[in-house]
C-alpha cells in the first residue's frame, strides 16, 4: 500500500489548471510506503495436474503476530483437500487406529487351573445321580470357564493401504470444508511464553485443541517450549499426521512445507503404477 502526500491547488477557480497541478505533483511527490508489498497469490507449481476440479485456495497467515494477518493465497491440490468426505472410510480408520495396538489382558481360568477338584466327588455307579470326575469341572459352580478369555489377546490387523490413503484425504478435506483447516508460512514464534500461545489461538478462534503440523520432527524452539505447558495444543510432524489426531483436534494448522510434502507423498501414492499391487491384503510375511 503506498500513500501519496498531496496539496490542495493555489487557484480554485481555474479547474483545468488545478488539475494539471495536481498530476504534476503526484509526480514529484516520493512515496511513502507503509509496509512492503505482500504476495497476493503464491506462486506454486502443481505435481499432478487436477483432471476435473479447480484447485482450492486458502489463504496463508502468519504465528509471529497474535493478530492475523493474511500474507497471501495458496492452490491446494483439489485431489487432496477437495474430496467427497467418505464417514465410512474415516470410521473405519479410526477404529482401526484404536484397536490395532490393543491388547486385551483379560483371563479366565480353565478346569485345570482352578484349585482343588482333585479328588472325584462320589463313586462312579451305586449312588443313582450323575457321574462327575471333578468339583471343577466347567459344569460345577465354582469350576472352571470354558471358551473364555485368554490373555494376551492382541486385536492388531492391518488395514487396507487404499483405505488408508483415502481416509487421509476425506478428513483433510472435510477439515477444509469446514473451516478447521489453517496454512501459515512457519511455525516461528517470538516469545516462549505459554500464554502468547494461547493468546494467539484465542484471538484466531482456533477452537479449544489445536494439532500443528511442520515437514520434519526437529520443531521451532518457542513453540516447543510455549505448547508444553498445555495438553490440547501439540505438534506433530507431517509423516506422523494420522485420521485420529485430526478428528482428536479440533483445529488443523499446517505450514506451507508440511502442505508441500503432504501432497508430494499422497499424489505420488494415487498415481503410482503399481498401485494395484500396493492396494493388495497386507501378509506378515511381505515385510
Amino acid at each position: 500500500m503506498v500513500c501519496y502526500l498531496l496539496t490542495k491547488p493555489t487557484n480554485p477557480l481555474n479547474k483545468k489548471q488545478n488539475k494539471k497541478i495536481f498530476w504534476l505533483l503526484v509526480e514529484e511527490q516520493l512515496p511513502t510506503t507503509i509496509r512492503p508489498p505482500l504476495p497476493i497469490i503464491h506462486s506454486r507449481k502443481l505435481a499432478f495436474p487436477p483432471k476435473f476440479k479447480a484447485p482450492r485456495q486458502v489463504w496463508v497467515s502468519n504465528m509471529d503476530t497474535v493478530e492475523e494477518e493474511k500474507l497471501g493465497l495458496i492452490d491446494l491440490h483439489p485431489e487432496v483437500f477437495a474430496e467427497r468426505p467418505r464417514v465410512d472410510i474415516i470410521h473405519e480408520n479410526v477404529r482401526w487406529q484404536q484397536l490395532y495396538r490393543h491388547v486385551s489382558y483379560a483371563n479366565t481360568k480353565m478346569r485345570y487351573e482352578v484349585r482343588g477338584g482333585g479328588k472325584k466327588p462320589r463313586q462312579q455307579k451305586g449312588s443313582g445321580r450323575s457321574r462327575h470326575g471333578s468339583i471343577r469341572s466347567p459344569i460345577w459352580r465354582g469350576g472352571g470357564i470354558v471358551h473364555g478369555p485368554r490373555s494376551p489377546t492382541p486385536y492388531f490387523y492391518m488395514l487396507g493401504f487404499n483405505t488408508r490413503l483415502n481416509g487421509l484425504r476425506s478428513t483433510l478435506s472435510a477439515k477444509l470444508a469446514q473451516d478447521d483447516l489453517h496454512i501459515v508460512d512457519s511455525l516461528d514464534i517470538p516469545t516462549d511464553d505459554p500464554s502468547y500461545l494461547e493468546k494467539l489461538v484465542e484471538e484466531r478462534g482456533w477452537g479449544p485443541a489445536v494439532l500443528f503440523v511442520d515437514d520434519n520432527d526437529i520443531m521451532p524452539l518457542n513453540i516447543t517450549a510455549a505448547s508444553d505447558s498445555y495438553g490440547h495444543y501439540n505438534l506433530m510432524p507431517v509423516y506422523g499426521l494420522n485420521v485420529y489426531s485430526m478428528l482428536k483436534h479440533h483445529t488443523l494448522v499446517l505450514t506451507l512445507a508440511a502442505v508441500e510434502r503432504l501432497e508430494e507423498r499422497l499424489l505420488f501414492h494415487l498415481n503410482r503404477n503399481d498401485a494395484a499391487s500396493a492396494g493388495q491384503k497386507y501378509r506378515l510375511d511381505s515385510v
